[in-house]
């Protein structure tokens, strides 16, 4: 049988089109839907935490990936980008979620060749064991530029 976890937040309006979220894990903030959505700019909207959890969560992974596959991390840096279609009916849906990380690895003495494809394959095991990418039914794309850092 699986082992199961908790988490918790609690959001709390407070007039307009503003509300309050406090996280389980301690941060808390004020937050608004978008401007397209009649929200404000400047803070977090849904959409923006939706799309920031599912690209933290990749990152996370990418690290255990890293250390467990034993490759050098330099810098991982990634944008990404959620696009959603808005239905005749008004009803919206993430369609896909894009991933654009920049990974730098350093190399010593092993082939270049063998360390990008095990960076490769640490970040297809970020992919398969993020929870969060994986509990979307959102199509997730990832398009990764990987470089290798010769270090002696």
């Amino acid at each position: 049988m699986g082992q199961t976890a908790t988490y918790h937040t609690e959001v709390t309006w407070k007039s307009g089109h503003w509300g309050h979220i406090v996280m389980g894990n301690g941060p808390e903030m004020d937050f608004s839907a978008p401007p397209d959505a009649q929200g404000h700019a400047g803070v977090l909207t849904p959409e923006d935490a939706f799309v920031a959890a599912a690209n933290s969560c990749i990152m996370m992974m990418f690290i255990w990936a890293t250390e467990r596959f034993k490759l050098k991390l330099l810098s991982y840096d990634c944008k990404a980008e959620g696009t959603k279609l808005i239905e005749l009916d008004r009803t919206e849906i993430f369609t896909h979620l894009r991933f654009w990380p920049v990974i730098r690895i350093a190399v010593g003495d092993e082939d270049g060749a063998v360390v990008r494809a095990r960076t490769e394959r640490a970040l297809q095991s970020a992919r398969k064991y993020s929870l969060v990418a994986n509990s979307v039914k959102s199509e997730i794309i990832i398009d990764s530029q990987i470089e290798i850092v010769v270090r002696s």
